[in-house]
């Protein structure tokens, strides 16, 4: 697939992505404008349900909206607060340790730096990178489970792994379309382009797509 092929695709699928409910670290992004509360968010996402993550994420944020209000929290109600989220042990432990960095070493600043996120516990590639797009508005690719499973599909990548799938978009894709196609690309996933039974015949890019890997 070229390059003009992806954005006649990507062109269509933001016109419909409207009609998709978006991702709800897209929804606390823009209702906060905040990048703390965008990274509180995506990391309570990891491994969870978006209707999970939305929940626990108000049921945080309603406790505290800055590192030093969050780390005042004692753990286990931190804990009660996100809890059913995946790996809630660990990232209540993880957001204590966030918080403690941000104000012992960023004066409660989150960074807008790849690098410097990279460095706090539980940030992996994906997490960093929506903190810089939705957070900061800066150009970066955040590549999730839909993201990699998609670009596949459309035939656009051949890789095997999200963090493959990064570095290739960041080669080939229009850095027009760097923040924008996670969010779009998240949507489809979870309403038309689904990993089992894909409603391709609901779908408005059914006669563009290769279909990679769909039987």
């Amino acid at each position: 697939m070229d390059t003009n092929h992806i954005v006649e695709i990507l062109n269509i699928l933001e016109s419909e992505y409207p009609k998709w409910n978006a991702p709800i670290v897209t929804l606390v992004s823009r209702r906060s404008n905040d990048p703390f509360q965008t990274l509180m968010s995506t990391i309570l996402s990891l491994r969870t349900k978006d209707r999970v993550t939305a929940e626990a994420t108000y049921r945080l944020l309603n406790a505290g909206k800055t590192p030093r209000a969050i780390l005042d929290i004692p753990l286990e109600k931190l804990k009660k607060l996100i809890y059913p989220v995946g790996f809630y042990n660990t990232k209540a432990r993880n957001i204590h340790k966030i918080c403690k960095l941000l104000i012992e070493k960023y004066d409660e600043v989150v960074p807008d730096s790849l690098d410097e996120l990279l460095k706090f516990p539980g940030v992996g590639r994906k997490t960093a990178n929506l903190v810089i797009t939705l957070g900061y508005n800066r150009p970066g690719i955040c590549v999730d489970t839909h993201v990699h499973r998609i670009s596949n599909r459309f035939g656009y990548v051949q890789t095997k792994t999200p963090e493959q799938t990064e570095f290739v978009l960041r080669d080939k894709l229009p850095m027009e379309w760097w923040i924008k196609y996670n969010d779009i690309l998240v949507a489809f996933g979870q309403t038309i382009c689904r990993p089992v039974k894909p409603k391709c015949v609901d779908c408005p890019i059914n006669q563009l797509c290769p279909k990679v890997g769909v039987k």
